[in-house]
């Protein structure tokens, strides 16, 4: 493996911001991936929607909620799972900072819109359906940024797809001098630089080192895309609303669960928060699956937009 990581290792300089007008006007790829994600799937939803019997009126206003309900659950979900470094509501307040956590967007989203959902009269799984189809583009075009910026940097490496560091600054670290280091929860540190990269224990010993790091960020960004042609291939057809929604929990979650073993973050009881959120996911996705299965649906109900009345919008109610 040591032999073949130099022929296949990957690497980029990092970009952690564009400068426009000099250095008048600076702007985040990775907030700026986030907002292009989040608008490009909004679109879907809103057109999804429509073929699932919403009006207009209604739908429109549902990105606007979970625009709200993501950005609570995004910093919200952060600071639950890494309290030892937030000491004022200053600390949590500040964003522009980094660290946010994308499952607790989902979940706040979820949260925040499922009053509103309900005040529609409209059927959850048909509203998630349509939700499904846009929150995996939105995730593949969010990692864009994370990749540009060198975010997610899992533990050191010399694989194929080691992530080897060109220059610029990690999101994350204290880059200087060609060296980028970082401190990890239970005192660990992890040291990244041109040539290798380590992990540190806190007595000094190395318990772990590569020609780079794991760059979860890109795997995530691959499985999302195979996920996102996945879910176009299952909705050309009519099929029993719910099934997108947990087609995409089931893979996504999975997803996370396996690539959140190679990140370096807080853990508790030996799995990252976000693990312990896909492991609740996919069992009631799957359990669900299981239902579905072993209860077909009845005829008439809840079947494809094109076959169903649309919902009542609010001017009906």
């Amino acid at each position: 493996m040591q032999a073949l990581a130099p022929l296949g290792a990957i690497g980029w300089k990092v970009l952690d911001r564009f400068h426009l007008f000099g250095d008048k006007l600076a702007l985040s790829p990775h907030g700026l991936g986030i907002a292009i994600g989040f608008l490009t799937g909004s679109y879907i939803f809103l057109n999804e929607a429509r073929k699932r019997g919403m009006s207009e009126q209604d739908a429109s206003s549902i990105p606007f909620y979970a625009l709200i309900g993501t950005l609570i659950g995004t910093r919200l979900a952060y600071v639950l799972t890494h309290l030892s470094q937030y000491h004022s509501i200053g600390d949590v307040l500040a964003v522009w900072r980094g660290g946010l956590s994308l499952l607790g967007g989902i979940v706040g989203a979820i949260i925040v819109c499922f009053p509103l959902i309900r005040r529609f009269k409209v059927p959850f799984f048909t509203a998630m359906d349509a939700a499904s189809l846009g929150i995996p583009v939105g995730i593949v075009i969010g990692r864009v940024g994370d990749l540009i910026i060198g975010d997610h940097l899992g533990k050191p490496t010399s694989w194929a797809l080691a992530f080897k560091y060109h220059g610029g600054i990690l999101a994350g670290y204290d880059c200087g001098f060609g060296t980028c280091q970082t401190a990890l929860s239970g005192g660990h540190t992890q040291v990244i630089t041109a040539q290798s990269a380590r992990l540190i224990s806190q007595t000094g010993a190395v318990i772990g080192q590569g020609v780079g790091v794991h760059q979860t960020a890109l795997y995530d960004f691959i499985a999302t895309m195979f996920l996102v042609v996945l879910l176009v291939w299952l909705n050309r057809v009519p099929r029993r609303s719910g099934i997108i929604t947990l087609t995409f929990g089931l893979w996504y979650g999975t997803g996370r669960i396996i690539t959140d073993f190679l990140r370096v973050e807080n853990r508790f009881f030996g799995l990252t928060g976000s693990q312990w959120t896909s492991i609740v996911v996919v069992v009631l996705c799957a359990v669900t699956l299981v239902r579905f299965a072993r209860r077909p649906e009845e005829p008439g109900r809840e079947g494809p937009a094109e076959d169903r009345e649309p919902a009542p919008s609010t001017e009906q109610l």
